[in-house]
């Protein structure tokens, strides 16, 4: 059976109905993934021997009879940030890996494990989180898998590139400023930033704890909301996990959209992006029959308080090992958290003052309006190693200017689908669907929406 184009739902019923064994899907998928790794360099620890066992006992319970979740047998991986117990937790860094193995998985881990979902490994990512490119000067550069030569995005990278692949049918990565979405549109996958505390992060390496996420990449809709039901519930192990109830979303995928009001962004949203990123929008904005164009006002101060705060609280964490081995940090990550060290604490408290009155801007907007859509990044994967790039006409550097559209999105912690948009014999790019805190269910219809049509 060829199961590497199945999404996670499929394979599941596959398993549950005993068409094929856990210990088949898995095999295969760890048999391409040993194979294809040398070239998309995702993967950073491969668990085979724990993912057979898991495999093993997932075969036993469902020849008993037993309920093993809506996600048996699927294989997945996660961002080498999350705690897997028995390994060191990387975070990109060479300084981790002197650190003893993590105890026991992150509380994301354990939710899929015990949802049927078998994990068979950790995968790249830029330095301590802080990078839109995953080119990481110890564990070397992912790859885009539609384009060898060019990056798969970041800081996630090597979680988008896996699915992109065809190596997991979903994955895990975390999102500060655009770390989930940023890859999954250069990659062509589904990405989903959930509201700011709607999943635990407890277990996870930290890299800004005001503005960190964690979410996952698919390549399906269905997928997306299965994974986010499983992962959603309070944690007290994590003090920012909301205490609401969990608002599950895959039943009610199909309900359609007829309801919604759904608008584009406009003005800053418009601007500093290739004309094929720009265009993208329009098909979507088509597509959904909408033509209302909302400003969201002073996005581009959020972005450069996002900066700020990033900034400063990634590089106080790391302070004590910037100032005894500098040189053990990659150089890009290095000078930036160098840099941020040096940000007057004047200027960390303004933004997030800032942030508020940004907060109370934004909500008014979603008073009229159910979903904004805007760009996922101004551009396609770029090449790597290349420093910049020329768009209308203004030559900008790349790393910095690849979340000048997540950034702004992710300083209130709205939920984000980063939809991709897939071309014939081009790079991908995607399209962001945004809602007000906890209205994920509303991106996710207009995602399965527009699937239906594109996909």
């Amino acid at each position: 059976m060829n199961i590497d184009s199945l999404d996670a739902i499929s394979l599941s019923q596959r398993v549950n109905n005993q068409e094929i064994t856990a210990i088949e899907v898995t095999g295969q998928f760890l048999d391409y993934v040993e194979q294809q790794n040398p070239r998309l360099n995702c993967f950073t620890t491969i668990l085979k021997n724990q993912a057979f066992e898991q495999a093993k006992i997932l075969d036993i319970r469902i020849a008993k009879g037993e309920d093993t979740g809506v996600l048996t047998g699927v294989p997945f991986a996660v961002k080498n940030l999350f705690d897997i117990e028995g390994i060191i937790t990387l975070a990109g860094s060479k300084i981790n890996k002197e650190n003893s193995p993590a105890t026991e998985d992150a509380t994301a881990i354990k939710k899929l494990k015990a949802a049927g979902a078998i994990l068979v490994g950790a995968l790249n990512m830029d330095e301590y989180a802080y990078g839109f490119v995953t080119e990481n000067s110890h564990y070397g550069a992912t790859p885009n898998p539609h384009d060898l030569s060019r990056i798969s995005g970041g800081s996630s990278g090597g979680s988008a590139a896996a699915v992109a692949a065809s190596l997991v049918p979903f994955s895990l990565g975390s999102d500060t400023n655009g770390s989930i979405r940023v890859p999954a549109a250069l990659c062509g996958v589904f990405g989903l930033k959930p509201t700011y505390g709607r999943l635990s992060r407890a277990g996870t390496f930290l890299f800004s704890n005001s503005l960190d996420h964690i979410g996952g990449f698919t390549r399906s809709v269905r997928d997306m909301a299965a994974i986010f039901d499983v992962l959603q519930g309070e944690d007290q192990d994590d003090p920012v996990c909301t205490y609401l109830p969990p608002q599950l979303c895959f039943d009610k995928l199909n309900d359609g959209i007829d309801g919604l009001t759904i608008a584009v962004a406009g003005d800053y949203f418009q601007e500093g992006a290739e004309t094929a990123a720009l265009e993208a929008v329009e098909t979507i904005a088509k597509l959904l029959n909408t033509k209302e164009i909302i400003s969201i006002p002073e996005a581009h101060r959020a972005r450069a308080a996002a900066y700020i705060i990033t900034a400063c609280e990634g590089s106080n964490f790391h302070l004590e090992n910037l100032r005894s081995r500098p040189q053990d940090f990659d150089p890009a990550t290095r000078d930036r958290f160098l840099a941020g060290a040096f940000i007057p604490n004047t200027w960390y408290i303004q933004a997030q003052r800032f942030r508020r009155w940004y907060r109370d801007q934004v909500k008014e907007i979603f008073q009229k309006v159910d979903v904004i859509i805007a760009p996922t990044t101004p551009c396609v994967a770029t090449t790597l190693g290349q420093e910049k790039m020329m768009i209308n006409g203004e030559e900008i550097l790349i790393r910095p200017n690849l979340g000048r559209f997540t950034q702004p999105l992710s300083f209130i912690g709205l939920p984000v689908v980063s939809f991709p948009i897939l071309r014939a014999n081009k790079l991908p790019l995607g399209v962001q669907l945004i809602a007000a805190p906890y209205q994920e269910l509303k991106i996710l219809q207009v995602a399965a929406c527009l699937e239906e049509k594109l996909i």
